[in-house]
């Protein structure tokens, strides 16, 4: 496998976790920058304050987002062993 490909490889599998990982993210930084600005607020310091609703977004991005990260998944994947000859080479 020349090196070029193999780098190729790689960095379209981190961006595709970079990827894939954002909409999670972009949830869960909302989710806690809004539940911080109420317990600063309310100075309500309750722990499981920040952490549930938190769970319950990345959850609900989950399920928005799903299908999209399956089919890029997919597509990736299939890319991949579609065209194991060339990077076998």
């Amino acid at each position: 496998m020349d090196q070029g490909i193999l780098l190729d490889v790689a960095s379209s599998a981190i961006w595709l976790i970079i990827e894939l990982s954002m909409p999670t993210l972009i949830f869960a930084l909302t989710v806690g920058l809004i539940v911080s600005i109420f317990q600063a607020t309310t100075s309500i310091q309750e722990p499981t304050l920040a952490f549930a609703p938190k769970i319950v977004a990345v959850f609900f991005a989950l399920i928005i987002f799903g299908p999209w990260m399956l089919t890029k998944i997919s597509n990736f994947t299939t890319n991949l062993l579609t065209n194991i000859n060339v990077y076998l080479r």
